[in-house]
């Protein structure tokens, strides 16, 4: 009896993360691409039948990307140099991808020794998927032919500024993967089935409850349920490390940040027609404790390494006072002077006096009396730029209800709600304004919390206007405000977070510590 084997790798929500160190604390930790690049030349060495992947959100999430776009563009995408010294098989679009913008985006695909997948994201003037092929196929030398799908999830344009989708059209993940699956299986009959969809899950996939709103964001378990013909769904968008085995599909999620990597191992037999079957199959996430880095790696990335080390030791300004974080659930119940220095920012960019802001994670630990380009980027790990909207004050009111959600009562305390936490930390959509005032009682109803909305000690009314700063995630609706979406856009600031915190200071080079209480988070005692 014949019997081989086919070995799947695949890396997700890598964000960036080539070197194993943790930029904020610049500390040495088991992560990156440089750990993972020894895992897959051990594989290559050992095995025959191996394909390799990465599922997106590559090219952005630490100051080592955000320096090379800044000042390094004239050289390869560092991320992508190293996927195609991996030999990767295939990469799929995520949505930080576009964060960048299109030009960057297009020079990565360009430089990429693989495609790029994903079948749901269309040109809209070709009508053909934008970045590459909707599928490969990839046949070894026993007849083993795998076929691998990408998708992406579609819920982008709810999160990306416009002019860095242009032209595209997102169409539902689902659908464009159920059909392209019949599609190959009818006419390729490839005796593997690979989905790797930059995406999470909507429900538990025990119990098959909703584990968050069913907006389409995250729809793997509509797709594991409903999808003939799938043996192996590779997910991602979460950050959660999922190994499952679902309706006999190898479901799996590897987290994020290069902390780990998934693992599939597909056992096949061949049958009295001289045809292979898949007789066993088994997902595994592992991590890269005791994996020493790939060294051709670490010297592929020193120059540009150095140079970002160098960025983000520069001093840039400093603070009088106490601007440090010592508990973040406190630097969102009550006003934080980091919070108030963030609104600021925005407000002196903006030339507007509202502001809206989020302390975007528990790690963010403020600043100290010393400011360097590392403080920024740790604490503002997302390149997000401004907008300035046009909201009225029911507007105001609607965003206000929906960030009120975040709080919970239990045990006659306020805490933090735990859909906010699980199945994934969503901090970062918890809002804080500036330039209003306005009370939160969290023991009323959700929808009926906020009250006291004053602007310069006049009431809010819900037809007045105002211009309002905000990011552009936020501006087009990220994180379920809906109010926002489609509302009057008054001006658009294009540079990101780190690069207007760095202008402020050289306008502000001496920062006090000081907050404004213009809001109270509050509940009744019993």
């Amino acid at each position: 009896m014949h019997q081989s084997t086919v070995t799947i790798l695949y890396t997700s929500d890598v964000h960036g993360h080539a070197m194993p160190i943790q930029y904020g604390t610049n500390k040495k930790e088991d992560i990156g691409l440089a750990k993972y690049a020894t895992v897959v030349e051990e594989h290559k060495e050992s095995e025959e039948n191996l394909i390799v992947i990465d599922n997106g959100d590559l090219i952005q999430g630490t100051p080592l990307m955000t320096h090379y776009v800044k000042e390094h563009l004239d050289k390869p995408n560092p991320m992508v140099g190293i996927m195609n010294r991996l030999q990767i098989d295939a990469g799929v679009i995520g949505n930080h991808e576009f964060n960048f913008g299109h030009a960057v985006l297009q020079q990565a695909i360009h430089e990429s020794n693989f495609p790029w997948l994903s079948a749901n994201i269309i040109n809209i003037q070709t009508k053909e998927p934008a970045f590459g092929p909707p599928y490969i196929i990839k046949t070894f030398n026993n007849g083993i032919t795998a076929a691998i799908i990408g998708v992406t999830t579609h819920y982008i344009p709810n999160w990306e500024s416009t002019e860095h989708i242009e032209g595209l059209s997102f169409e539902d993940a689902f659908d464009i993967l159920n059909s392209w699956v019949s599609y190959i299986k009818e006419n390729e009959q490839p005796d593997i089935v690979i989905a790797a969809y930059h995406g999470g899950f909507e429900k538990d996939l025990h119990t098959g409850e909703a584990t968050e709103d069913l907006t389409g964001e995250n729809q793997g378990y509509q797709m594991v349920e409903e999808i003939e013909g799938i043996d192996i769904l590779l997910t991602g968008h979460q950050h959660r490390r999922i190994n499952e085995l679902k309706n006999n599909v190898i479901v799996l999620q590897p987290g994020h940040n290069g902390q780990a990597y998934g693992k599939a191992e597909i056992t096949l037999i061949k049958d009295k027609q001289d045809k292979w079957m898949i007789d066993s199959k088994k997902g595994h996430i592992q991590q890269f404790t005791d994996v020493k880095s790939n060294q051709q790696v670490l010297n592929y990335m020193e120059a540009l390494e150095s140079s970002t080390q160098t960025w983000l030791d520069q001093p840039i300004g400093k603070i009088d006072g106490d601007m440090v974080i010592h508990d973040s659930f406190q630097a969102r119940i009550n006003k934080h002077p980091f919070i108030e220095f963030i609104h600021k920012v925005q407000m002196d960019a903006a030339e507007v006096d509202i502001s809206v802001s989020a302390l975007l994670n528990n790690t963010s630990k403020g600043f100290s009396s010393e400011v360097t380009m590392r403080d920024i980027v740790s604490n503002y790990m997302y390149p997000n730029t401004l907008t300035v909207l046009e909201l009225t004050g029911q507007d105001i009111k609607d965003a206000l209800e929906k960030s009120a959600e975040y709080f919970t009562i239990e045990d006659n305390q306020i805490i933090v709600n735990p859909s906010f936490v699980e199945p994934k930390p969503q901090h970062y959509n918890y809002d804080i304004w500036h330039g209003i005032d306005y009370t939160m009682n969290i023991s009323n109803p959700p929808g009926d919390r906020v009250s006291n909305m004053c602007y310069h000690g006049e009431p809010i009314k819900s037809h007045d206007t105002f211009h309002v700063v905000l990011n552009n995630y936020r501006a087009s609706g990220g994180g379920n405000y809906d109010m926002f979406k489609h509302k009057k856009v008054v001006k658009e600031i294009q540079k990101d977070a780190v690069e207007l915190i760095q202008t402020y200071f050289e306008k502000h080079p001496r920062v006090a510590a000081i907050t404004t209480n213009n809001y109270q988070v509050v509940m009744n005692h019993n």
